[in-house]
Formats: C-alpha cells, structure tokens, sequence
C-alpha cells in the first residue's frame, strides 16, 4: 500500500521554520509582538492569525480551518505589517520579534473588500433559497469587512461563471456554482477522512472542485464537509428546503450509534428531530461526526413504538391497550413467575433504566440480568474495570508510537476513532499493524495475519514483528469486542492480557501507560458491565425462564425458537424491530433523543444526552415505566425521580454520575495475574469482522435499520461496488 506523505497533514497549529525550532533541552522563550499597539507574548513560529486570536482580535478567514493544514488560499485573512510593502496572509505567515501588526487600517480594509469584491462577483444571489442562509460564513464576512458598493456593472461585465453541480451520493447536497474554492473539503477528504476523492481541475475561471469523475464520495465521515464549507456549496441534501437555524431549538446530547460517545447537537421543531450537528470535545470526537449519526435522525420517527400492545391468545396479533392493562398483566406473569424472570439489556439502553430493571429482579430474587453481547467471564471477567475499557482513552492513542488491531475494523466499528489513529499516523508517524481480515483502512498498516497463532508468536518471540514491539515506547494494543463473543474469547484475553504485561516488563514502557485496550461497539455495554450485567444469554438459553424481560433487545441474540412455548416476554424500547417481534406485551419507551440518561463511552468516559424531544404517543422513559411496573409487582424500587434514581447509580457505581470524566481502571497488573487461571486454549479459527465494507456500516441498530436516508446509503454504496470501473478500492 501507499503510504502517504507525511507533508500532506502538517499541523496547523504552527508553522514553525527551522531556524525558529527549539532545540530539545531548551524550551522556546516565547516573543513580543505589537497586534493593533497591543503587545502579546507568543511562542515562536506562532501564525499572525494565531497571535491575534490572543490578543482578542478577529481576522476573517475562509480557507482556514485549525484541524487541517493551512492552505493560503483564499486571502481574506490580509493584514498590515509595518514595514512590509504590501499586505501578508495572516495564517500562513509566522510572527517574528518586535513586529507591529495592524488588522483595521487603510491597506487591510482595503486588502479585505478587494477580495471581497472578486468573490461576489461570481456568487449567485440565492441567498433567500439557500440552505447556508443564516449559517453563511460569506453572508456575515461581506457585512463585516466587505465594501457597501461593487465596481462591478452590467456595461463591463458579461455573465457570472456557472458550474455543473455533481452527485456525490445520497447525503451531499452540491451547487457549485456557489463554491469559492477554499479547498476545505478536499483537505478534510485527504487528511482526517483518508479518501483522495476530492479535488480540482481546471485553472482560473476554469476551476472546479470535485470528484474527477462521477462518483459517491466513499467516506464515512463524508457529511464533515458540510460543517466546514463557509457557503452554500455543500449542504445537507436530507435536510434541503427544511428549516432556517433560527427557527429549530437547539439542545446538547450525546451520540449512542456506537460507543465512541460523540457530542451532538439535536435541532427540533415541532417534535421533530431536523437535524444533528456535532459538538466539540477535543477528548471524544473532536469537532467531527460520523455518517451514521448525523444522518440516521429519521428513523426516530418510523417504525416507532407508540402505545402499549398485548398478544392476543387467540389470533397471535398485538392489540393497543391502556398502559394500566399492560402494565397490571406484566405485572401478574412476573408474580407467577417467582424467581423465574430474567432479563436482556439491548445495547441503546441507558444506565439508568439498567439500575432500574437490574433493582427489580434483584428484587424478585434473580439474578439472571444480562446483555446482549457476550463477554469472557472467566479469569477476573468483567470484576476489573481494566478488562473491558479502552483504557489509554480515545485521545491516547496520539501518544502511541505502536498500535496493533487485534480481529477488528475501527473504520466502521468506531469511525472516530479510526480518524484519531489516521491523525497520529500522518503527524506522528504512527506503525500500525492488523492481526485479522485485511481491511482497507485509510492509512497504511502491515498485516501480520488473520490467525490467533499471531498472538501466541508474538507472546514468544517467534514472530518477525516482535523485535518491533518489542522497541515500542508506546505501544497500543486494540482488540474489537466482537472477537471476545468467540467460544474462546476467555482464552483470547487471557493471551492479550499476557503480551501486554510481557511488554510492560522487557520494554522501556512508562509504568503509567496501558498497553491492552478493548474497542466496543456497543453503546450501553460498558455501563452493564459497571453496572454488574452478566454478559452474553447463555444462562438464559440454557435454564429459561417462565417470564423474559427484554429491554431494547433487538439484535436476535435470543429467538423465540430459543424459548420454551410457555415463556412469556415483555419487550420494552423504541422500535418494532425483532425483540418487539416475539413479544407477548410491548411496552413502548423513549428514544434517546427524548430523555435525560447516562451512556459510558469505550474508554469509561460518563456523558450524558437531554430531552430534546417528548417521547411520542404513549412512550414513556424506560426507568419510570420499570418502576411503575415495580409497584404494580409489589416490591416497589425505592426511587422517584432522577436525582434518586442517580443515587442508586452512584451507591453502584460511582463512576456512571460523574459525567464528562473517564476514571481510570487501575487493576492492569491483577487482572493480568488472574488471567493466567484461564483454562483451555485459543482456537486456530481466524478472525472475523462484521462491518467490512461501507455498506455494512449505514444499519447497526433499531434506529439505523428504521432510516430511510441510512437504506439509500447502503443502495449507493453496494451499487458503487458492484461498478467495474470502480471497484472496492475505498471501501
């Protein structure tokens, strides 16, 4: 595979010349310059730009971005330096000592609305249809800086410039004509998304962006674009002609498509979800949002559960009921029942509906509380925290100088990610290495093999990549949750437990570094596990119970063929999706978007979404509706509203209120002494990922499967590869 250039992603940060570099035992003594007279102190190599953001002081821009690398290329960033004979790109030009900046003279103002003048001049004037209006980087910058009349008239000017829009897929909106060729989009597609689809040709007049032929721009990350475009020439085509931003409400949450946790933005009106944006966390997702979780909003509104429903014994359909009458019939099976309940956790379930279902059959005197997905019990199984986190943090894995993917695809499993190990690949010349199927990943790795024999010869020397292990400083090892649901995923741990404490022992490793972290998938898995979930149904599939409370269970980890004739199942979530299908009562609850819950991202981290919306038709949040039911039952839980139910969170697991912070797990070296009690041996079966093309990536869960726009991306991508003259090669 290519490797690409590391010049391609310098970081904007600084542009640091090689005279100004510090050298490594002295820190760089920081400069004095003078912006607009107002003296700022700032380290060398820092841009004008920069130095004026210190000082307070606004320089527009339309080709900077301070995630890509600068290009220069627009020019509205000009300002005054004294001396200088005419005016110099802000972000491109490193300060120097004593200079005396000037960001409002003659010359900038003059600077500023000649640039300003040439950019309209080709716009199009559809500011009153554009989807950008209200939002337009251009709209505001022609009001602030550019000139009150054009030199420009219909004697001396012939026509404006007008360009082909292009189909880029189902998601990217593109009137190109509105383009200002700030170049933002191509930078983003080639340096954080690590698809090359994106680009110009032509020159003057002539240029365009695009792709170079018709195509869909094969990129999980695609809808980023949008967010950086500063006009109207890249708009959301599933939100197009639907809402100004000031007439949507705004409200802060949390993404739950996978368990990286994203920080979202929801925009409603009129109980409606229009659109999602996302929110900067420089610890989580920094400023970007995967495809699945901008886009996927209209599945929250098909396919919805909105109203309690009842088997009918006769005829086998669901009937709608009054909540009174589903509850007070869960309730008498459940009392019939005994000590015979037990429960399945889907994985968008929050942690304070956990609690709650986990208190009521606790309660009952069961204790067969479960999740969906399996993990080893075996060794300490999920008793230490170290044992099923990513625990060198999402961000961490910029500090690495060594990461090794064991049986799993972060491009898809976790988009974001993937795009920190991409950004730690291109700036600091991050080795990466795949034990698994080979998958195209948007940075180059070497592949060590698809077998677990790999692990057992690196764990022993007998692998040439040992050496390189060996000498890592920093290494990472990143194994998919998915591969410990295999017969011998205890084993498989306890084998990965082992390599990453030999590390830690015969490398130079920092004794606070971790070496062994897991990747989940799974939005709700990590709160389980804190939460004391068992995990996996194999309890439940070999000693069924007479009543099965599945909460937001979708993923067909149980059937009914599972389950003797005489079980009976309550099923409590969102969508009529396969757990709703086998039910015997439906109790409707909230989706994610309509709720005040905890979720635990993959690295521990406690974050939290809001109500944006009021569940629809009858829903309900699915604590109040267990602890209704609770009451109902006789054995009432002892919590009324959030703030008591938080409580109980906290007497469990401290960790789950804490939120926006990731607590560390510690255990490293116990968890690791108690695997070596692992009995039996790791299977020669290779790995295997489920999501290994772009396809498979779109429909995940209840509310992605429900999705019209998420089915039109998986239409486009399976048709994109099956066309000859393109193939798979970026997916």
């Amino acid at each position: 595979m290519f490797r690409v250039p590391l010049t391609r992603g310098l970081p904007s940060v600084k542009v640091v010349h090689s005279s100004l570099r510090a050298t490594a035992t002295q820190a760089p003594q920081k400069i004095d310059v003078y912006i607009d007279d107002k003296k700022v102190m700032v380290e060398p190599g820092t841009t004008v730009l920069q130095a004026a953001a210190l000082a307070g002081v606004e320089i527009p821009r339309f080709c900077y971005h301070e995630r890509l690398s600068v290009a220069g290329n627009c020019r509205m960033c000009l300002v005054e330096v004294e001396k200088s004979p005419k005016p110099v790109a802000a972000c491109a030009m490193p300060v120097m000592k004593g200079w005396r900046i000037k960001t409002n003279s003659d010359m900038t103002r003059k600077a500023r609305e000649g640039v300003m003048e040439f950019l309209l001049v080709n716009h199009p004037l559809d500011c009153p249809i554009c989807d950008q209006g209200g939002e337009c980087d251009l709209q505001d910058q022609s009001m602030a800086f550019g000139s009150d009349r054009s030199r420009f008239t219909d004697i001396d000017f012939t026509g404006k410039r007008a360009v082909e829009d292009k189909d880029i897929g189902p998601l990217i909106k593109t009137i190109m004509t509105r383009c200002i060729h700030c170049t933002r989009c191509i930078r983003f597609a080639s340096e954080v998304a690590g698809i090359d689809d994106l680009g110009t040709t032509g020159r003057g007049s002539d240029m365009q962006v695009g792709t170079y032929v018709e195509k869909m721009f094969l990129s999980e990350l695609s809808g980023n674009i949008i967010d950086l475009c500063p006009v109207g020439a890249l708009t959301s085509k599933p939100y197009a002609f639907t809402a100004r931003p000031w007439e949507t409400r705004k409200t802060e949450s949390i993404d739950v498509h996978d368990a990286i946790g994203s920080n979202i933005v929801l925009s409603t009106r009129s109980g409606e979800v229009l659109r999602v944006l996302p929110r900067v966390n420089d610890e989580v997702n920094e400023e970007w949002l995967s495809d699945k979780a901008r886009f996927s909003y209209d599945g929250l509104k098909r396919q919805r559960l909105i109203t309690p429903m009842i088997k009918e014994p006769k005829t086998g359909e669901l009937i709608p009921v009054e909540w009174e009458d589903a509850l007070v019939i869960a309730g008498m099976k459940i009392k019939e029942a005994g000590r015979s309940v037990a429960g399945i956790a889907g994985g968008l379930v929050d942690a304070e509906a956990l609690i709650a279902l986990k208190d009521l059959l606790n309660s009952l005197g069961s204790e067969a509380v479960c999740t969906e997905h399996t993990y080893p019990m075996e060794g300490c199984g999920t008793d230490l925290r170290s044992n099923y986190l990513l625990n060198n943090r999402i961000a961490g894995v910029e500090e690495a100088d060594l990461a090794l993917l064991v049986g799993t695809n972060p491009r898809f499993e976790a988009p974001l990610f993937n795009s920190r190990i991409r950004k730690a690949f291109i700036h600091n010349e991050l080795n990466v290495a795949v034990i698994g199927p080979p998958v195209n990943l948007t940075y180059d790795y070497e592949h060590l093999g698809d077998s677990p024999n790999v692990l057992h010869e690196l764990l022993y020397g007998s692998h040439p990549f040992t050496s390189t292990l060996m000498a890592a400083k920093h290494p990472m090892i990143v194994v998919g949750a998915s591969q410990l649901e295999r017969t011998d995923g205890a084993s498989l741990l306890a084998q990965l437990q082992q390599l990453a404490t030999t590390l830690m022992l015969r490398g130079n490793i920092d004794h606070n570094w971790k070496v062994l972290n897991i990747l989940h998938s799974i939005a709700s898995q990590v709160a389980a596990l804190d939460l004391g979930y068992k995990a996996g149904v194999s309890e439940i599939r070999n000693a069924p119970p007479k009543v099965l409370f599945m909460l937001g269970a979708d993923e067909g980890a149980i059937t009914k063929e599972d389950l003797p004739d005489h079980t009976f199942i309550i099923y409590q979530g969102h969508h009529g999706d396969a757990g709703a299908a086998m039910a015997d009562v439906i109790l409707p609850g909230a989706a994610y978007t309509e709720k005040q819950a905890t979720y635990v991202n993959t690295e521990g981290r406690s974050q939290q979404t809001l109500a944006a919306l009021t569940p629809p038709g009858m829903a309900r949040e699915d604590w109040k509706i267990i602890r209704a039911l609770s009451e109902i039952i006789g054995n009432k839980l002892r919590y009324d509203n959030l703030n008591q139910i938080r409580v109980r969170l906290e007497e469990v697991s401290p960790n789950l209120t804490r939120y926006g912070y990731a607590e560390e797990a510690n255990f490293t070296a116990q968890a690791s002494e108690l695997a070596k009690n692992v009995k039996g041996n790791t299977s020669s079966d290779p790995f295997d990922v489920k999501l290994k093309r772009l396809e498979d990536f779109f429909m995940t869960d209840s509310i992605s499967r429900a999705s019209s726009i998420m089915a039109k991306c998986v239409q486009a991508a399976k048709k994109h590869r099956e066309n000859k003259y393109f193939g798979s090669q970026n997916e």
